[in-house]
């Protein structure tokens, strides 16, 4: 129903790349050329500025790709509600979580779903992204939630929605009262860690060793395998530990956890789908666009 060309300015504003955008969108590269200008030709304005091979948007191209984004999302969410007027939507689906999802991400989702689709049953099995990835080999779920990095190649892994991981102390604890904290700072503190086969241990390693610090620098004291265990800990020691923002938003708000910046360390990642590369069946696809319409805010 949209306008092909808007797809096509769409995709080179985001890949700032003509020729990768045409291959995403099975075109050849003149035609991608072609449509945006003649979006420019329509608006009198110039989208793209061009730099021999390199390309950046004008503050034309930034507002056209801010409406796009805007137009697409509200398109999705206008299909999936159409849709689901004309389906009868009733079946089993199993769904496999990662702990961060299961426990703080899924409930209210899975009960906003639930009352609009009745006749769908659930089921939700927990544990590490280890646990999901060996659940979905074994057929045991439909497809799975997970923190960790996409990393083996019988999976197809999808983003879905943004995380942050952040160092967290009890709200009495005197680290807390400080600015800012260095790395070499960090690596003194009393830590708290989460268990091999988490996805929040993996992300962790993998951005501390961007700075060039091994798991085995930090000041272990204990290792636990769930977040309320971690958040319980914390609060009652003078401990510190890297979470999701997810699981402490509520301790934030009470002001029983407060978060500790690290100089220099910003620790982002992806929530993924993971799915076997033969796809789901038509519930859990239709699940899936459901929660990547949903504001987890």
């Amino acid at each position: 129903m949209f306008d092909f060309r808007l797809q096509v300015f769409q995709a080179v504003a985001r890949r700032l790349n003509f020729t990768r955008a045409a291959e995403e969108l099975f075109i050849s590269q003149p035609a991608a050329t072609k449509h945006v200008q003649e979006i420019e030709q329509y608006y009198k304005t110039k989208l793209f500025e061009r730099n021999g091979s390199k390309i950046t948007l004008t503050a034309a191209g930034e507002a056209l790709l801010r409406y796009t984004e805007e137009l697409f999302s509200i398109h999705r969410k206008m299909e999936l509600e159409l849709h689901s007027f004309a389906a009868q939507h009733k079946g089993r689906l199993r769904i496999g979580a990662s702990s961060t999802i299961a426990e703080y991400l899924l409930p209210p989702a899975l009960a906003a779903f639930k009352n609009r689709f009745r006749d769908i049953s659930i089921v939700l099995s927990g544990g590490n992204t280890e646990h999901i990835e060996q659940l979905l080999q074994k057929n045991e779920i439909d497809f799975g939630m997970i923190e960790g990095q996409p990393k083996n190649s019988l999976f197809k892994y999808t983003p879905f929605t943004k995380d942050e991981i952040v160092l967290v102390a009890s709200g009495k604890n005197p680290v807390t009262r400080k600015q800012k904290i260095t790395l070499k700072e960090l690596q003194a503190l009393p830590m708290v860690l989460r268990e091999p086969g988490s996805g929040t241990l993996e992300t962790i390693v993998k951005h501390l060793k961007a700075k060039g610090i091994k798991l085995s620098q930090l000041n272990r004291e204990i290792q636990l395998e769930s977040a309320e265990s971690i958040k319980s800990y914390i609060a009652n020691s003078q401990a510190v530990s890297f979470l999701s923002i997810h699981t402490v938003l509520r301790e934030l708000n009470t002001n029983e956890l407060a978060i500790v910046d690290v100089q220099g360390l910003d620790i982002e990642r992806h929530f993924q789908f993971i799915q076997l590369h033969s796809g789901a069946a038509a519930i859990p696809v239709f699940f899936m666009n459901f929660m990547n319409h949903y504001n987890f805010k």
